[in-house]
């Protein structure tokens, strides 16, 4: 019989890496699995500010700051494996997770913490320039459009955040957002209409975008009056960039026949991170919560960590 582990954590985000840091303190055997880097979203974020506790003597980065997680969780002995999971069985004493090659791991409680991911900007013909000039990652791949005209879809914190971000190295970024005024916190907003590099465009969507091989055409379209609006590239660049930043889908896809209850892809939690399955909880921004950030992340894994010892020590 393999290891049926005290505690299964799935995604080393924020929330998943406070689980691990939580689960392992609390001397449970701790599997934390994750199928590409660890820090989800957070990871690549260029600048963090909100953080409490955060390095304020030089800059505080997305990395940086998991860098210094995913150490607090080594030091307690949580165990780490590699594996993109596609089934799950989570009714029962022993929940088991099931990875693309076949690997079973056998738990009697699981955290889930896979995060979401970037909403599509919905444009005709997106998919065709994904990473030939449409991106989700201001601090991943900014430094391609080096003296070019950038373009960010989005008005809220996020979106201008990486909108200022990117002025340090395009000539021109442009936001276009689909109502007459921003929905970014006041100070972030006040920050970016002081920014001589960031331009405007209201009330609009980009319906559709093309381009030979590359992205250098896009139209968009005044949701008030109709009135669509063709955008070149600058014959000099011969192309330029597009930045969504309209949100994120859950990361719940291998979830749904899981039996957890949801909401709009989301997984629905009380307080204290239990699911209607008993022995599984959720964290972070896969959960229904009014505030998704680093700081709500890592709380809420502490807090389904510190559940998980209670029901394990109740089975004993």
């Amino acid at each position: 019989m393999g290891t049926i582990y005290d505690l299964i954590i799935l995604g080393a985000g924020p929330a998943g890496l406070a689980a691990g840091l939580y689960g392992g303190r609390y001397r449970l055997d701790t599997l934390l699995i994750e199928k590409s880097q660890d820090g989800g979203q957070i990871a690549i974020t260029s600048d963090i500010e909100n953080y409490p506790g955060q390095m304020v003597e030089e800059e505080e980065s997305g990395a940086t700051l998991i860098r210094r997680m995913t150490k607090q969780v080594e030091k307690f002995g949580v165990h780490r494996v590699s594996a993109a999971i596609e089934k799950t069985e989570l009714e029962g004493p022993v929940k088991r997770l099931i990875d693309s090659k076949g690997n079973v791991y056998e738990g009697k409680t699981v955290i889930i913490a896979t995060g979401a991911h970037p909403r599509p900007i919905g444009c005709k013909n997106e998919k065709d320039f994904l990473g030939k000039g449409i991106s989700f990652c201001a601090t991943c791949d900014a430094n391609f459009y080096e003296d070019m005209e950038v373009y960010v879809v989005g008005g809220g914190d996020s979106a201008i955040e990486e909108a200022i971000y990117l002025t340090k190295f395009a000539r021109k970024v442009t936001v276009i957002h689909r109502r007459d005024q921003l929905r970014a916190a006041q100070s972030i907003q006040e920050k970016a209409f002081r920014n001589e590099k960031l331009h405007f465009m209201w009330d609009s969507v980009v319906d559709e975008v093309s381009g030979d091989g590359i992205l250098d055409r896009m139209v968009v379209r005044n949701v008030k009056t109709g009135r669509l609006t063709e955008v070149l590239a600058d014959p000099d660049d011969g192309m330029f960039g597009l930045f969504g930043f309209i949100g994120y889908l859950p990361n719940t896809g291998l979830l749904e026949d899981s039996g957890l209850a949801m909401e709009n892809g989301y997984i629905r939690t009380n307080e204290d991170m239990h699911t209607n399955i008993e022995g599984v909880y959720a964290a972070g921004d896969v959960r229904v919560k009014s505030l998704r950030q680093v700081v709500t992340a890592a709380a809420d894994g502490a807090i389904a960590a510190c559940q998980a010892e209670h029901y394990v020590a109740d089975m004993q």
